[in-house]
């Protein structure tokens, strides 16, 4: 197995714990941030626009996406092209559908056509990434989001959607597929396998990614370690010379 560092998939964090947004920045090893309204809720972010300003003023050399918070089309690309005016590292993540099921290709099409970076958010079917990528400038770079993990969820052959969706996206150079969602550290490989271009990752699989080709008999070896040293600091014990009455 290929070490992670030859791999040509990108890997970008997804989060919005500033401290450990910064660490991952300043180690080099991340080629991009992602991030949205739930993981901004889990961290305890209290303000939007405060969070995206203070990343963007130390984040300038590498793409990071940020979601608008509006369903209604003309707020979003309000909301859009101000988070976009935060950088040029900035892509707007646009969902591909509303909470009512219609879709916001316009506000994409329209977005893309302006020159904005925008991160096509909640991909989950063939039919959204031939939308998303209808919509998309040929001008303008762009990332769709395909949210496997979620596909995955659903029993679906996965890979092959991601296949089909990189050979739908391929004509338009501009244009990178990103699998969102990631449940494990070896959706790192199928990704790599099936030649994504991007896959965004959680601060707990990133601290997995160091398995990746580890010796499994090692593995082995350090999980019943894990068992022992449990056991040593609870103080389980089995006596066996205690009598016992069997009831029969």
């Amino acid at each position: 197995m290929k070490n992670l560092n030859e791999f040509k998939t990108k890997i970008f964090a997804d989060g919005a714990d500033y401290e450990q947004i910064i660490k991952l920045y300043n180690e080099g090893f991340i080629k991009g941030f992602t991030t949205n309204p739930t993981l901004m809720k889990k961290a305890g972010v209290a303000c939007y626009e405060t969070f995206a300003k203070k990343i963007a003023n130390k984040i300038k050399d590498l793409p990071f996406s940020f979601e608008v918070t509006s369903d209604e089309p003309k707020k979003m690309e309000q909301e859009a092209l101000w988070l976009s005016n935060l950088g040029e590292n900035i892509y707007v993540k646009i969902p591909i559908i509303s909470t009512k099921g219609e879709s916001y290709a316009e506000v994409i099409r329209n977005l893309s056509a302006r020159g904005v970076k925008i991160n096509v958010t909640a991909v989950l079917t063939l039919q959204q990434v031939q939308e998303a990528f209808d919509a998309i400038s040929e001008h303008t770079p762009a990332i769709i989001s395909l949210f496997v993990g979620r596909i995955a969820d659903t029993g679906r052959n996965y890979v092959s959607d991601v296949k089909e969706s990189l050979e739908i996206i391929k004509s338009k150079q501009n244009i990178e597929l990103l699998w969102a969602s990631v449940r494990e550290v070896h959706n790192i490989v199928e990704a790599e396998k099936a030649g994504c271009h991007i896959i965004t990752v959680t601060d707990n699989l990133l601290a997995k990614t160091n398995l990746i080709g580890y010796d499994l008999e090692q593995l082995s070896i350090d999980t019943v370690k894990m068992f022992y040293s449990d056991i040593e600091k609870t103080g389980y014990l089995i006596n066996t010379e205690e009598k016992r009455v069997v009831n029969v």
